[in-house]
C-alpha cells in the first residue's frame, strides 16, 4: 500500500514539473505572436512565483486542516485549469491572470509532497521525488518542441500539458483513502528514528529558529540554487535563439537535455546517498554545476553550449534535495519544519526575483550576459554553502 501511493506521489511531482519548463521553452515563439517584449517571460515568471511563495507559506495551516491528499488534488485541478488557460490565452494580461493560480496550485504540491515523505518515507526517497520532478521537466520542453516544430503552434503544447494534469486529478482522486493509512502506519515505525535524534539535538533546540547557527547562510544558499536552476529554465532557450543562432524547436529540445541532466543526476544520487554525505554532494554538485556554467562563457561552438546545459543539470541534480534532507541534521528536529519553510521560502524568491532581473537586464543590453550571470550566480551559492559549512563543522552529518 505504502509502495503504491509513493509512485502515486511520484506522479504528482512529474506533474509539478511539467509546466515549470514549458514558459521557457515556448517562450521564444509565445512573445513573438503576442507582440510583448522578450522581459514579459520575467514578469509572467514573478507571478507564477509569487503564487507559488504565498501558497508554500500559508500551506502549513491548510495541510493541518484538510491532509496532504485533498490539498493535492484540489492544486493539481487549479494547474490543470490554469494551463488550460494559457492555450486559450488572447493576450499576455490573460496569461498573466492564468499566472496566479498556476503558481498557487504549485507552491501547495511542494509542500505538501515534500513534508509527506520527509515524515513517512526513508531519506532516499526525497532524491528521487526530486528526480521524478525532473522527469517532468525534462517532459515538458520536450512535447513543446514536438508542437512547434510541426504546427508552430505553442498553445497545442499547453493543452497537451493540462490534459495530462486533469488525468492526474482523476488518478487522485481514486487513491484518496490510501494518503491516512499509510500515514498512520508510518508512524510507529519512524518513532525510533525521531528518538535517537531528539537526544543530539537538545542543546540546539533551545533556540529560536531564525537564531539557529548558520541559518541564514542556507537561506542565502537555497536563494542562490533557485535562481540558477529557474534562470537556466527561463532564458536558456532564448540564450540560444538569439545568440547562438539555434530555431526555437531545437533550443526548446536542448533545455530538456538540462532537466534530462538534474533528472539522471537525481536518480543516480538516490543510490550515492548510501555511502556520501549530503554536504559532499551537495560540494561536488555545486563544482560540477560551475564547470558547466564556465563552458557556457567560453567562445565555443554551439554543441558545446549542448553539453555545458547538461554539465549544469547534472551539477544542480543533488544540491536541492540533499539540503532539504539535512535540514534535522543542521538544525535540529524541533525546529526543522520552520527551518523547512523558511528554506522554500527563500527558494522561491530566488525562483521569483532572480530570472525576471536577469530578463529586464538582457532587454536594456543583450540575452548574451546570460552565460556571465550563470556564473555568478553558482559562485555565490558556493560562497554561502561553504560558509555555513564552515560554522557546523563541528557538526555530524547524515547519510541517506
Amino acid at each position: 500500500m505504502a509502495t503504491f501511493l509513493l509512485m502515486i506521489i511520484y506522479l504528482a511531482f512529474i506533474s509539478l514539473g511539467l509546466p515549470d519548463s514549458l514558459l521557457g521553452a515556448a517562450w521564444p515563439a509565445m512573445h513573438k505572436e503576442l507582440g510583448a517584449p522578450l522581459e514579459t517571460a520575467g514578469l509572467l515568471f514573478m507571478t507564477i512565483a509569487g503564487g507559488t511563495i504565498i501558497s508554500s507559506l500559508i500551506s502549513g495551516r491548510v495541510l493541518k486542516r484538510y491532509g496532504t491528499g485533498k490539498v493535492t488534488i484540489v492544486s493539481v485541478l487549479m494547474t490543470a485549469a490554469a494551463l488550460l488557460g494559457f492555450h486559450f490565452a488572447p493576450s499576455i494580461v490573460w496569461l498573466i491572470v492564468c499566472a496566479v493560480p498556476l503558481g498557487l496550485g504549485a507552491g501547495a504540491v511542494d509542500a505538501g509532497l515534500n513534508d509527506y515523505v520527509a515524515a513517512n518515507y526513508k531519506a532516499r526517497h526525497m532524491s528521487w521525488l526530486h528526480c521524478f520532478w525532473g522527469v517532468g521537466a525534462t517532459l515538458g520542453p520536450i512535447i513543446m518542441a514536438q508542437y512547434i516544430s510541426e504546427d508552430n503552434s505553442w498553445r497545442n503544447g499547453y493543452f497537451v500539458i493540462s490534459g495530462i494534469q486533469f488525468a492526474l486529478v482523476i488518478i487522485l482522486l481514486f487513491t484518496l483513502p490510501l494518503w491516512k493509512k499509510v500515514k498512520t502506519k508510518s508512524d510507529d515505525s519512524l518513532k525510533e528514528e525521531r528518538d535517537e535524534l531528539k537526544e543530539v539535538f537538545n542543546e540546539i533546540d533551545n533556540t529560536k529558529p531564525l537564531q539557529t547557527k548558520g541559518v541564514k547562510w542556507a537561506l542565502a544558499t537555497f536563494f542562490f540554487y533557485c535562481g540558477v536552476e529557474a534562470t537556466v529554465g527561463l532564458w536558456g532557450s532564448s540564450f540560444l535563439v538569439n545568440v547562438k543562432g539555434i530555431s526555437v524547436a531545437t533550443a526548446a529540445g536542448w533545455i530538456s537535455f538540462y532537466y534530462a541532466g538534474i533528472t539522471m543526476g537525481r536518480f543516480i544520487t538516490g543510490f550515492i546517498t548510501y555511502k556520501v554525505t549530503n554536504p559532499q554532494l551537495i560540494r561536488w554538485g555545486q563544482l560540477i554545476a560551475l564547470t558547466g556554467a564556465i563552458i557556457l562563457v567560453l567562445p565555443l561552438p554551439s554543441a558545446f553550449s549542448f553539453v555545458g546545459f547538461i554539465i549544469v543539470g547534472l551539477g544542480l541534480a543533488p544540491i536541492f534535495p540533499c539540503m532539504l534532507h539535512e535540514t534535522p541534521t543542521r538544525f535540529g528536529k524541533k525546529h526543522s519544519q520552520s527551518i523547512m519553510g523558511y528554506q522554500m521560502a527563500f527558494a522561491y524568491t530566488g525562483t521569483t526575483i532572480v530570472p525576471p532581473l536577469l530578463g529586464f537586464t538582457a532587454s536594456q543590453t543583450t540575452i548574451g550576459i546570460f552565460p556571465i550571470a550563470i556564473v555568478i550566480l553558482v559562485a555565490a551559492m558556493i560562497l554561502s554553502a561553504e560558509k555555513l559549512n564552515i560554522l557546523l563543522v563541528e557538526k555530524p552529518h547524515s547519510k541517506g
